[in-house]
């Protein structure tokens, strides 16, 4: 059963959204208060939290920058009435994986939701793995199955998009992409003009897996162009 936080100081909305997803199967968890609402998150795991922006006790750009900020690799999705573009970058970029304004459609938050968990089973990647599920690069070990991965023997906690690109740039070693190409394929085309938010998600995965920031070893930065994985790291 998927768990699910909500936080949310609506209640019409809490109760909207409570009762489908219940009706997907789903064990949902609500706060009203932005503060009461970290501490949930920090300290219980769930398959998908869902923040508003505009929370008591602190909002829900922030909350997200914290939960990110603690290694809460749980996809969040925000939902706001503010539908000004600067929410939506500012959200995308400290962490969130999707993005509601509302008033929005039952069906497409529904779908938004079931999108996301089909993106948590990595079944259909859209890049070759040559049939691999795990890969090794010196110290840093990804396994694609149990997304997880492992630098110098210790886990590092990746939210869903940081894995993505992880995944992505080190199954293809030596392509460079551009940030718009990143950002179709990870975030898909509804979110064409947030390529900044590549930028965000990369420094933020280069700061838990490169040992030197300044000199980074496995996400190289292709100038004029994007990113790359380091292909110097394959073995022959």
């Amino acid at each position: 059963m998927k768990r699910v936080l909500i936080v949310e100081d609506d209640l019409e909305i809490v109760h909207l959204l409570q009762i489908h997803l219940k009706d997907l199967g789903c064990e949902v968890f609500t706060e009203t208060n932005g503060s009461v609402g970290l501490n949930r998150a920090l300290n219980e795991d769930y398959d998908l939290i869902i923040l508003d922006v505009m929370l008591p006790g602190m909002d829900g750009i922030e909350l997200c920058q914290k939960i990110r900020a603690n290694n809460v690799s749980s996809p969040i999705m925000m939902v706001t009435s503010r539908s000004e573009e600067i929410d939506k970058v500012l959200g995308l970029e400290v962490g969130a994986d999707d993005y509601l304004t509302k008033p929005f459609s039952v069906r497409e938050f529904i779908a938004r939701v079931k999108a996301i968990f089909r993106r948590q089973k990595m079944d259909n990647l859209e890049h070759s793995m040559d049939n691999s599920t795990t890969l090794q690069f010196d110290a840093l070990h990804i396994d694609i199955e149990m997304r997880k991965v492992l630098l110098e023997g210790e886990k590092v906690e990746l939210s869903p998009k940081e894995f993505e690109l992880l995944v992505l740039l080190s199954s293809n070693p030596g392509k460079s992409y551009d940030r718009s190409k990143l950002l179709n394929l990870i975030w898909g085309y509804d979110f064409h003009g947030y390529e900044h938010t590549v930028n965000s998600h990369i420094n933020r995965l280069r700061s838990k897996i490169e040992p030197d920031m300044g000199k980074p070893k496995y996400i190289l930065t292709t100038w004029g162009v994007g990113y790359k994985f380091n292909e110097e790291l394959v073995k022959a």
